[in-house]
């Protein structure tokens, strides 16, 4: 990271796993650039994956795919989904429970994601229950 006055440039070479169980590509956040008010990283997921059932407390999301074919599930009991592919948008409301699931067996799936908490993983909080919903466990996504 190098910072020119009020810009900070972050060269994304490093990641880190997520407590929702991703790789994300080290972006902008408070960590990295004094972000106050927003993150935007990289996101990763391998072929097969899938992410644990998590909501962000008080913060919306918003997320670009950039490459293969995810199935998002959400809502109280992630009742609702939609696949999405590289050019669609996914707006996440505060407080709302999510589960993406990379469809492809044999390539990741990638997405820019952008948050309004500065600390990527402040706001995360795991839904162990909603993971081993039977229509969301990895065998039956599918």
């Amino acid at each position: 990271m190098s910072k020119q006055g009020a810009v900070a440039v972050i060269k994304s070479a490093e990641s880190f796993e997520g407590k929702q169980g991703l790789s994300y590509f080290t972006g902008v956040s408070a960590e990295t650039a004094g972000s106050t008010g927003l993150c935007l990283h990289r996101l990763v997921v391998p072929p097969g994956g899938r992410a644990k059932a998590h909501l962000h407390a008080g913060h919306e999301s918003a997320i670009y795919v950039l490459g293969g074919e995810v199935q998002v599930y959400w809502g109280p009991a992630l009742e609702h989904s939609d696949v999405v592919r590289a050019g669609d948008f996914i707006y996440i409301p505060p407080g709302v429970a999510h589960l993406p699931v990379n469809l492809s067996d044999s390539e990741a799936a990638t997405a820019l994601v952008a948050r309004t908490d500065p600390n990527e993983q402040e706001s995360v909080v795991m839904l162990p229950d909603l993971d081993v919903l039977p229509h969301v466990h990895p065998d039956v996504a599918r």
